[in-house]
């Protein structure tokens, strides 16, 4: 029953990538479709960083373990989205230009938290597996904690990025601030999150 609960889970993560394929093969990107891109993976990056910090909350509401058994997967599809994210601003938007893309880096803060948030992920991607969980033991938790900063780094170059339009980085920084004191709480109370 678990392994066909990951398959469909696994098929409703690939929407936000089969939503764009649909509308590039249709031309409906609108007017600037590169930037519908990019903020499109931006948006469902820091949607998924979301679903994986829930999976805890999730846990200790339902009182079922079910949720833990989808946080990996989670976790590396927000990987995957960050990913595409950042290669649809080097390929796309810059060509891979790299010139101005490090001159972006260093002197726009939103690019430059944009990318630290994905280098950090870097490391969480490369110890997802079992394996990695056994050799690395009580460093694993601590290396995967890294996902709290990398959520405030998302939430931020996404407030940044906006400049004027605040609605929708405001219902994620909420979003965000919900998660983290669940998981303070929690452990205020002795509860592992």
């Amino acid at each position: 029953m678990l392994r066909y609960s990951k398959i469909f889970v696994f098929l409703i993560c690939l929407w936000p990538l089969c939503s764009i394929i649909y509308q590039l093969f249709y031309n409906k990107l609108g007017a600037e479709p590169v930037d519908k891109i990019i903020n499109h993976f931006g948006e469902w990056t820091l949607i998924f960083i979301f679903l994986t910090l829930s999976m805890s909350p999730l846990k200790k509401i339902t009182n079922s373990t079910i949720w833990i058994k989808f946080r990996r997967m989670l976790g590396l599809f927000v990987f995957f989205y960050a990913s595409i994210h950042l290669l649809s601003y080097v390929g796309l938007d810059y060509r891979f230009d790299f010139q101005p893309i490090i001159n972006d880096v260093l002197k726009k803060k939103f690019v430059f938290i944009g990318f630290a948030a994905w280098l950090l992920l870097i490391p969480l991607a490369i110890t997802s597996s079992n394996k990695m969980m056994r050799i690395l033991k009580h460093n694993w938790k601590k290396i995967h904690r890294l996902i709290y900063v990398i959520g405030i780094f998302g939430v931020l170059h996404f407030i940044w990025l906006s400049k004027t339009i605040f609605f929708k980085p405001l219902i994620f920084l909420i979003i965000l601030i919900f998660l983290l004191l669940f998981r303070v709480t929690f452990n205020k109370s002795g509860s592992k999150v």
